[in-house]
């Protein structure tokens, strides 16, 4: 069994073929996707996919980008609809200096918010990081101090600093596409050496597709390729890495249930 942990089954580029974008991934093995949230707006779209299907769960959260559209002074807007049976997780959220969509003030808020949101409701928080390793890992080391919660980095393609000091914090981590990535060496050499009881397979497709279809429309399915670039790093089975990382999956999100046999 495969789980993609990170995807955006609601993007506009599936508008055309949501249901067989759903369909492929099944007829690749994967039995559990979570559709993640990214704006409080679009939520109830998220949640009707979750809703409609019983092997996709939803997150709720508002992406950095977005860190000033939509503000939150608060958990509470967070914790309201992640009562909802279909959310598992919070997020995504964190900080984005390369694009900086939202102002770096405005992406801390928002991120302590979710955390409180994660640490409060009990669901692991989604964590979003890209050029902000350090101010990352200041927030989450403070946030931890401060009270425990679970959570994930998505896409985990920081430094080996990051991946270290976050399974050190009890932190999973989304390992994607872009371990497939021809100029990845110093990604898969820290990936081999993280602890495999802390990893997760995702896809954030519709993004970053993994080789040998890099640049095009990511899907779901696409999952299955890393687990198997994952168990080759790892000199293991496919098998193997399928197995782990759906439990570990699980573990961390435990308010989604596992799949029935087929």
């Amino acid at each position: 069994m495969l789980v993609d942990s990170h995807c955006h089954l609601d993007h506009a580029r599936y508008t055309d073929d949501r249901t067989e974008v759903i369909e492929r991934a099944r007829n690749a093995g994967v039995r559990t996707m979570l559709t993640i949230g990214t704006r409080l707006e679009r939520f109830d779209h998220v949640l009707q996919l979750a809703r409609s299907h019983a092997d996709v769960w939803c997150s709720v959260g508002v992406h950095p980008h977005d860190a000033e559209r939509e503000p939150l002074d608060g958990p509470g807007p967070l914790l309201a609809r992640a009562a909802q049976p279909e959310v598992v997780g919070i997020g995504e959220a964190g900080l984005d200096y390369y694009y900086q969509h939202s102002s770096r003030e405005a992406q801390a808020a928002g991120f302590r918010a979710h955390i409180q949101a994660a640490r409060e409701s009990g669901l692991p928080v989604i964590v979003h990081t890209r050029d902000a390793d350090a101010d990352t890992l200041a927030i989450l080391q403070e946030e931890m101090a401060a009270g425990r919660f679970t959570g994930v980095v998505h896409c985990y393609s920081s430094s080996p600093e990051l991946g270290f000091a976050a399974a050190e914090l009890g932190l999973y981590l989304g390992i994607g596409g872009i371990l497939t990535f021809k100029r990845s060496d110093e990604l898969r050499a820290t990936v081999a050496r993280l602890p495999l009881e802390q990893l997760l397979l995702e896809t954030d497709a519709p993004y970053l597709a993994p080789e040998p279809f890099r640049g095009k429309r990511n899907e779901p399915a696409n999952v299955a390729r890393v687990a198997a670039t994952l168990a080759q790093l790892r000199d293991t089975t496919v098998a193997e890495i399928e197995r782990v990382t759906s439990e570990n999956f699980f573990r961390l999100f435990s308010k989604a249930s596992p799949p029935t046999a087929p």
